[in-house]
């Protein structure tokens, strides 16, 4: 080889090398993680704090709170969402108390809460079920079709004063004798335990106790409580916040739930999967009753809304309404100030 020809092939290696090294110091940008990526990795490390208090022992109702952190939805809005049952009193009092960011209670807590004396700052921001899923169920050898079959017969409950109003007011309706009617406390007793050894019927969320006695082959009647009455159809559940989060973070509600409408739109769409990881987060439920439950709520959580949460001012008019003319409170409820749709996504 001669001389001219290697000088000419050592450059063009040297430059070949240059080439390789442009390329590769070009390509070092794109492999840094991105400013998005960076706002996570950063929110990993600055997690907020955020207490949910249920209403009861988790259950699917609260599904789409348990897919959002197990997605890690919750902490893609920075948050660290510890989940917990209410220990004393319910979700209304222990959120006003300052023992929680958010709870789970019901249309009907929200306004004993608002109108009791001293009034307790709670209030409604998302509709968990869109209509009332819940009524009275009896073993079909009762014979209970109407609330005018409750008369000679024993009802099952867990002592609260809304249940001996629903009970006489609908009793009344359908030209029953409510004093024929014989009350019992049962506690947290199960309903099919219960209504096959100590009482007739009990008021009952279909979604669980219902999807169970199907699962169960134990045939009941079931009378919707708002085919008995229109104004029977409010919200149960709700999330709540206390208004203090309202007027100070605004920000943090509209983030929680950004979150946890992706939850249950999650449930909504992949039941099955939603089940499971309920039952990952709460594996002393029965699976099978976890798995028909979730199939059914997944058409009832948003139902004919427009989207998931929303609530209309007509239901909480309406049933707030019914309690003050039953004296279930003891004012009027202002009802426009007790729930609020700003925050959904």
């Amino acid at each position: 080889m001669r001389n001219k020809d290697f000088k000419f092939l050592k450059l063009l290696y040297v430059f070949i090398i240059l080439l390789v090294l442009m390329t590769f110091a070009a390509y070092l940008p794109a492999c840094k993680p991105s400013l998005s990526e960076e706002n996570i990795n950063t929110q990993n490390q600055e997690l907020k704090k955020i207490t949910v208090v249920l209403d009861w022992v988790p259950n699917t109702n609260h599904t789409g709170i348990y897919v959002a952190r197990e997605k890690g939805y919750y902490k893609e809005e920075g948050f660290d969402v510890e989940i917990v049952q209410p220990t004393e009193g319910g979700a209304a009092d222990l959120i006003a108390a300052g023992k929680g960011e958010f709870g789970i209670s019901y249309q009907e807590q929200v306004a004993y809460a608002r109108t009791a004396e001293p009034a307790l700052p709670v209030k409604a921001i998302a509709a968990i079920i869109q209509h009332n899923t819940s009524g009275f169920a009896s073993p079909v050898e009762k014979n209970i079709k109407t609330p005018k079959d409750f008369e000679g017969k024993k009802y099952g409950g867990w002592g609260s004063p809304i249940e001996e109003t629903m009970l006489k007011a609908l009793m009344e309706k359908y030209g029953a004798d409510f004093s024929k009617l014989q009350i019992v406390n049962i506690g947290a007793s199960d309903f099919i335990t219960s209504v096959q050894k100590d009482v007739d019927f009990s008021w009952i969320f279909y979604g669980w106790d219902g999807i169970a006695s199907e699962v169960k082959n134990f045939k009941i009647n079931f009378l919707k409580l708002q085919d008995l009455d229109k104004d029977l159809d409010f919200y149960t559940p709700v999330i709540i916040t206390n208004e203090n989060n309202i007027e100070k973070d605004p920000e943090m509600i509209r983030k929680f739930l950004n979150a946890t409408s992706k939850g249950y739109s999650f449930a909504i769409k992949n039941p099955d999967e939603a089940a499971q990881i309920l039952l990952k987060n709460a594996p002393e439920l029965d699976k099978n009753i976890v798995a028909a439950s979730q199939k059914y709520l997944a058409k009832q959580y948003q139902a004919d809304a427009l989207k998931w949460g929303v609530m209309d001012e007509k239901i909480w008019q309406n049933f707030s309404n019914w309690m003050f003319d039953k004296k279930l409170i003891i004012k009027k409820l202002d009802f426009k100030n007790a729930y609020t749709n700003e925050f959904l996504p």
